[in-house]
């Protein structure tokens, strides 16, 4: 990793699950952000300018893709890596196939330490 401190945003209306990554990845060496829903996420997106995001499938209002979407339409965030989370094993293919469209890589929880680590450095070297 570079000597720049590396930024990753979880969006996840759970705040257990957020919170939980956050501490896993702050104590191996990343700055993090968190929202609670997909809005805030994306504000946090201009102001924090994250590295790479981790974001939950499942939400109220707007749901992971729809985030995605909205990511993706602005110039500067169509690149951003995204890990895209969710505990639902049996996604419909119409799914599968916009996260892939939308450049995001698809992961199933439960994500443990070396899981969350291990795709973070993914995500990551992608983008630098």
């Amino acid at each position: 990793m570079s000597s720049k401190r590396l930024t990753v945003l979880i969006v996840d209306d759970d705040s257990t699950v957020a919170q939980t990554f956050a501490r896993m990845l702050r104590w191996e060496g990343y700055d993090v952000l968190t929202a609670a829903n997909a809005e805030i996420g994306l504000r946090k997106m201009e102001s924090g300018r994250p590295d790479a995001v981790f974001v939950d499938l499942r939400m109220p209002l707007v749901d992971g893709v729809a985030f995605l979407r909205k990511l993706r339409a602005h110039e500067k965030r169509r690149h951003t890596p995204v890990a895209v989370v969710t505990g639902d094993y049996f996604l419909d293919e119409a799914i599968s196939r916009e996260l892939t469209e939308l450049d995001a890589a698809l992961y199933f929880k439960p994500l443990w330490l070396e899981d969350l680590v291990d795709i973070a450095e993914r995500l990551l070297d992608g983008a630098h």
